[in-house]
């Protein structure tokens, strides 16, 4: 039976617990960041085709994390937004160096 979480605040330490092997964080790291330069690019260039990429790369990247490192189900597959958003707080957290480390192995 899933959690049901009412609040950011009460999903983010789960999803930060759904990756705590430092690939699977890399890999999100990779795509999240790989999304952000395609956004970007696209805007910059117009090339919006672009945008049908996004999805591949950010959830490409991640996917493979979770089913081939963690071994674990993709929390966007219940709680997409919550996900969304967690990504780049991670990320956010991991470049400024406030990520809590407590849930990794």
């Amino acid at each position: 039976m899933t959690k049901e979480y009412q609040s950011f605040a009460q999903f983010y330490p789960f999803y930060l617990n759904q990756h705590s092997q430092l690939m699977t964080r890399k890999l999100h790291y990779i795509g999240s960041t790989l999304v952000l330069v395609c956004l970007f690019s696209a805007l910059i260039t117009a090339s919006f085709g672009i945008f049908l990429m996004l999805p591949v790369l950010g959830y490409g990247f991640a996917w493979v994390g979770h089913f081939f490192v963690e071994k674990n189900r993709p929390a966007t597959f219940t709680y997409p937004l919550y996900s969304f958003v967690a990504d780049y707080v991670m990320l956010f957290q991991a470049v400024t160096g406030k990520l809590d480390h407590s849930y990794f192995d």
